[in-house]
């Protein structure tokens, strides 16, 4: 594997970002890695290499930069998880879609890389980006996943179920059984008009797990719910990404 670290220029700032992919056999599709909540961190960095060890040019930024030039999240600390709301409250979908743009960019200027065969993968605070990012560039979106992700069927015209007739690409949504962010009638809101837009979708709902499941270092992992993610992502990028 081939690993970089490198900064990539926005009109607001330098974004951090982790990039990833195979030593040979590219060009390779791009995969945005949206973070979650508590920030860009080797946790989120190893879920990244084992998406792109299957072939995959895999892109990890810091989403706070505008902030921050770096934030991983200390739970023991209440003034870092009060920090991280703040952080959180300064994105939206449309914010995050500017800064797709940018990653894009970059990959389309790499000659390992194929930026028209884009897959998005989002967890948590980022489960509405990646489904935002599908809708704005349908033409080369071909996969997006929304795993535990929050704010997908709300009222107003910035969620991203009110785009679900423009996202072109094959999505996949996962929620926990136990998540106060989606309950189950929000998770059928969002499965209701994937199937009234003909979105191609596969929605689960995986019973007994909680907000959070698939990170191993979290109190809340589950082991079988993330290897289930697993299997399904892994899935849903060969089948649409791998095809040129």
């Amino acid at each position: 594997m081939i690993e970089h670290n490198i900064d990539i220029s926005t009109d607001d700032g330098q974004m951090a970002t982790f990039i990833t992919h195979p030593v040979s056999g590219g060009p390779h599709p791009v995969v945005l890695f949206l973070i979650d909540a508590p920030g860009k961190r080797e946790e989120l960095h190893d879920m990244a290499r084992r998406i792109s060890a299957t072939g995959y040019y895999v892109m990890l930024s810091n989403l706070y930069y505008r902030d921050t030039p770096s934030f991983m999240v200390h739970r023991e600390d209440p003034a870092s998880s009060e920090y991280m709301f703040s952080l959180m409250a300064n994105l939206d979908n449309r914010i995050v879609a500017q800064d797709a743009v940018a990653m894009l960019a970059h990959a389309e200027a790499d000659p390992v890389a194929d930026s028209n065969r884009v897959g998005v993968t989002g967890y948590c605070m980022s489960g509405p980006f990646a489904l935002w990012i599908a809708a704005e560039f349908p033409q080369v979106v071909k996969a997006a996943a929304s795993i535990h992700g929050v704010r997908l069927a709300v009222d107003g015209v910035d969620s991203p179920h009110t785009r679900a007739a423009e996202i072109k690409g094959e999505v996949l949504v996962m929620a926990a059984e136990h998540d106060a962010y989606v309950d189950r009638a929000h998770y059928e809101r969002l499965v209701s008009a994937f199937e009234a837009a003909g979105t191609n979708a596969y929605c689960e709902w995986i019973d007994g797990t909680h907000h959070g499941f698939v990170f191993p270092n979290r109190p809340v992992f589950d082991k079988g719910g993330a290897e289930r993610h697993w299997e399904l992502l892994h899935s849903l990028f060969d089948r649409t990404l791998q095809t040129k």
